[in-house]
C-alpha cells in the first residue's frame, strides 16, 4: 500500500488554512498546519513534508524568509513549495522563483481544485511553468465583457475597495446570499464573510436558494453557474423576472468563461 503524502499548510488566515487542509485531507493527504513561518519551519524540521503550501505575508517569519532558510539547508532545499499569496508583486514572484518555488497562486483568483491539481502534479515530479514564462495566470476580461485568452500577469490587479473600508457596524446590516455547490468554496466564502461581520446565508442548489429568497431579500447574491438541477443561468433569469428581488446585484462565481457564457 502506497504511503500517504504529507502536506504542510503555512498560512496565517485561519479560515483559508482550515478549509485548504480539509480539502487536502479529504483527497487522501496527511496535513500539518502552521499559522506563521516560524512555526512552519519547526514543523518542516520535525516532519519533513512532501510538499509545502506557503503564504508570503505572515507574522514572525514571512514566506520569503522561510524559502531562504529552506534554500540554504541541503536537507530541506528540495522540498517542493507552492506559494499561495495575496501579494503578486514582480519582485516577490522573481525572488520566490529564484528560491525554487514550483508554483505561485494568488488567493483572490485561484480555484480550490486548482490547488489540488498543483499539489498532485508537483508530488508526481512535474515542474511548474519554466522560466521565463513562470508567473501568475488569470483570465483577463476585456472591456466588452469577453474573456481574452489566458495571459500571464506578473502583478495582481488591486481590489477597488477593501473590506476595511466598510464600517464594522455597517457590515452586520449587509445580508449576503452565497449560492455555490462546492463545499470547500462555499465554506470559505461563508467563513470569510461571516468573520468580517456580514450577515450570511448559503445554499448549494436552486430550491434552497429560492426558499431563502422567499423569506429574506439579500443585499447581494454570490452565484455559481454550474449547480445540480437548476443551473445558475436559470436562477439568475428567475431573479431578474421577480420584481421583489430583480434589483438585487448578483456577482457570478464560475469556472465558465466562454464568450457566450458571459454574454448570456
Amino acid at each position: 500500500m502506497e504511503e500517504k503524502k504529507r502536506i504542510l499548510v503555512i498560512e496565517d488566515d485561519t479560515v483559508l488554512r482550515d478549509v485548504l487542509s480539509e480539502k487536502l485531507e479529504k483527497s487522501g493527504y496527511i496535513v500539518d498546519r502552521a499559522s506563521d513561518g516560524a512555526i512552519g519551519m519547526q514543523k518542516i524540521h520535525e516532519a519533513k513534508p512532501d510538499c509545502v503550501l506557503l503564504d508570503i505575508l505572515m507574522p514572525n517569519k514571512n514566506g520569503i524568509e522561510v524559502m531562504e532558510e529552506l534554500h540554504a539547508d541541503p536537507a530541506l532545499k528540495d522540498i517542493p513549495v507552492i506559494i499561495i499569496s495575496n501579494s503578486g508583486q514582480p519582485v516577490e514572484i522573481q525572488r520566490a522563483q529564484e528560491l525554487g518555488a514550483r508554483e505561485f497562486l494568488i488567493k483572490a483568483v485561484f480555484d480550490p481544485d486548482e490547488v489540488l491539481g498543483k499539489v498532485f502534479r508537483v508530488l508526481n515530479g512535474e515542474q511548474g511553468i519554466p522560466s521565463p514564462a513562470w508567473g501568475i495566470y488569470t483570465q483577463n476580461i476585456s472591456g466588452t465583457g469577453a474573456v481574452d485568452s489566458l495571459k500571464k500577469d506578473t502583478v495582481s490587479a488591486p481590489a477597488p475597495h477593501s473590506l476595511s473600508d466598510i464600517p464594522q457596524e455597517g457590515k452586520k446590516n449587509i445580508f449576503v446570499l452565497v449560492v455555490e455547490d462546492d463545499k470547500f468554496l462555499r465554506e470559505l466564502l461563508v467563513h470569510k464573510l461571516t468573520s468580517e461581520g456580514f450577515d450570511v446565508q448559503n445554499a448549494f442548489e436552486a430550491g434552497s436558494a429560492f426558499q431563502i429568497l422567499s423569506e429574506r431579500k439579500p443585499n447581494i447574491i454570490l452565484l455559481d453557474l454550474i449547480l445540480p438541477g437548476v443551473d445558475g443561468f436559470e436562477i439568475l433569469s428567475r431573479i431578474k423576472a421577480d420584481p421583489k428581488i430583480a434589483d438585487v446585484p448578483v456577482v457570478i462565481l464560475s469556472n465558465l468563461g466562454q464568450r457566450e457564457d458571459l454574454e448570456e
